[in-house]
């Protein structure tokens, strides 16, 4: 008898779940959703973010005129409004609650058949989805191209003062300017072709554009250097045109770094050379290398005695 009853039980649900599973998927057959809502949406100042869909009747018996798309969102039931778009988009403007910055949301579709002269209610409705609010995202580049030690920007919402660019694999130096501009050295990676520039942080990477990395040429004068422990000599380097604004970073390096004191090389804008002050360290034999100006490295061997 215990039995008989459990095997009641199981056909009543599993005769529910198919009655169920049935009505909606009749539905869908009648209409078709399509979800024209991105996964995540810009932050904006009103808060207020636009949720749409396409709901296209696929019967011949549908009733013109009832169908009554809406929108449920957190469990709140909302009627959509006909876009201006195109007759089968419908559209709702949310506004949400003050410290959120995502949403869960279906949508439900109410429409009429009518069949041998008797209308019947049918309903169609989507999967459960998620919009994310995003606060921090990336617009453009200032510019898709350059040379070596080029100043370029990066445009967007939300940066911080740990970001990091990256050309491929290279971070680049990065300056953080506001939360809305990054100002980014092109690094000395090989000239000549393009490379895919990403924007790091603790939170992941984000793509930023393309941005093509072109030769050029720098002349150094003396081609070497010859000094005592805390004798100092001037070294000028030259470029073919003038810098642009934001200066032409030189970012040399060195295999003798206690041996070698000298500021950072930077071309100012609208100059074509900068001469500055190489001050002899621990006693030592090495060179001073500067990427991305040539085929091959450009070296100025340095000695200290």
């Amino acid at each position: 008898m215990h039995n008989s009853r459990i095997l009641h039980a199981r056909r009543f649900f599993l005769s529910l779940g198919a009655a169920l599973c049935l009505a909606f998927f009749s539905g869908c057959d009648e209409v078709k959703i399509i979800d024209l809502t991105p996964s995540s949406l810009a932050e904006n100042p009103s808060q207020i973010y636009t949720l749409s869909l396409r709901a296209t009747p696929k019967t011949s018996g549908f009733v013109a005129g009832s169908l009554v798309p809406r929108i449920i969102i957190d469990g709140k039931n909302f009627t959509m409004k006909p876009s201006a778009i195109a007759p089968d988009i419908y559209e709702f403007d949310y506004q949400l609650p003050a410290g959120r910055t995502e949403l869960a949301y279906y949508f439900l579709v109410n429409f009429q058949v009518e069949t041998n002269g008797i209308a019947t209610s049918r309903e169609a409705y989507t999967p459960v989805r998620k919009l994310n609010i995003v606060g921090r995202y990336v617009l453009s580049l200032e510019v898709n191209r350059g040379p070596v030690g080029a100043r370029i920007s990066v445009l967007g919402r939300g940066f911080t003062p740990q970001d990091v660019v990256y050309f491929d694999n290279t971070p680049a130096r990065t300056v953080f300017e506001s939360a809305n501009a990054l100002g980014v050295f092109v690094p000395a990676v090989e000239p000549n072709r393009n490379y895919r520039v990403t924007l790091g942080s603790s939170s992941g990477t984000s793509p930023v554009g393309t941005f093509r990395v072109d030769g050029g040429t720098v002349s150094v004068f003396p081609s070497s250097l010859s000094l005592r422990s805390g004798q100092t000599q001037t070294l000028t380097f030259t470029v073919p045109n003038p810098a642009q604004a934001g200066g032409l970073l030189l970012d040399l390096t060195t295999d003798i770094p206690e041996s070698v004191i000298m500021p950072e090389v930077l071309i100012p804008a609208g100059q074509t050379t900068v001469t500055v002050n190489v001050q002899g360290g621990r006693p030592g034999s090495g060179s001073l290398f500067l990427k991305g100006y040539s085929d091959s490295e450009l070296v100025v061997p340095v000695s200290v005695q």
